[in-house]
């Protein structure tokens, strides 16, 4: 499920080179996790997928490497879908007019790896499309925590990206996992998570889904290290919950008629 691309033990996260698959996991049951979105990115000749979720009916949270990179992508979010490569009926496909990506994201080192994405029309919630709630500031999930990740990536390490939604579950790790790969892991906006055998993980493909831990996204599919599949990196969504909700109400204030970014 990761999206990542990681050369000579520096991250250089590249969306193009495949967003991450899950390995290890099963089919999820259609449309049980109804907070899913898949991205479709389109920049000049280049098109790559990525996956995000909805955290209110205007926004997606997805990864910042899915949609930062030179020029401006064309961005469309699938909701409500289980097979992408059909046109299921409950499918909800909205282009992307507007993004936030946060202000100090490194593409080098995968800090702050966070992207807001507006909607608009904003998605029909109903029984297949819903959104999923975050934590707030001082919500942290603990290591040996047992969380899912879902999404559309890759099965295998050289296998194809999946039509179906999959899903695996996978343990969060004691933070010095990650720290003995790289001096550059946070611990305050960084998740250690994988499985200790490495037969679970998420893969290319899957970037920008969520971990999701007793019904809340506490993560960000990120990126990982190397050819390793065990650890990998995810975005701490409790340390950038003011920045979210601050953008947030940047998106309200735009719906408002007469308002300056309103159509």
């Amino acid at each position: 499920m990761l999206l990542l691309l990681l050369l000579t033990n520096a991250f250089v996260l590249l969306p193009w080179a495949g967003a991450g698959r899950i390995i290890g996991g099963r089919e999820a049951k259609p449309h049980s996790r109804p907070y899913m979105a898949f991205l479709e990115i389109k920049s000049g000749i280049q098109f790559y997928t990525c996956g995000g979720f909805l955290i209110r009916p205007d926004a997606v949270l997805s990864a910042a490497h899915c949609v930062d990179m030179k020029g401006r992508p064309r961005v469309t979010v699938i909701l409500g879908a289980h097979n992408v490569s059909r046109r299921e009926l409950s499918q909800q496909k909205i282009r992307v007019g507007q993004w936030v990506i946060h202000p100090e994201y490194s593409r080098e080192d995968g800090k702050n790896d966070i992207a807001l994405l507006k909607l608009k029309p904003r998605a029909r919630i109903n029984k297949i499309v819903q959104f999923i709630s975050i934590p707030r500031r001082n919500e942290r999930v603990r290591p040996g925590a047992l969380c899912t990740v879902s999404g559309w990536g890759m099965t295998s390490t050289d296998g194809d990206e999946s039509d179906v939604l999959r899903e695996v579950e996978l343990k969060v790790q004691n933070e010095t996992r990650c720290q003995k790969f790289s001096r550059k892991y946070q611990r305050r906006s960084m998740i250690c998570v994988g499985d200790e055998n490495r037969k679970k993980a998420s893969y290319k493909g899957d970037s920008g889904g969520p971990l999701v831990c007793k019904k809340k996204a506490y993560g960000i599919v990120s990126h990982g290290y190397d050819d390793l599949i065990f650890p990998e990196v995810f975005t701490r969504i409790s340390y950038f919950e003011p920045w979210i909700r601050e953008q947030l109400r940047g998106f309200a204030i735009q719906d408002i008629p007469g308002s300056p970014s309103s159509d």
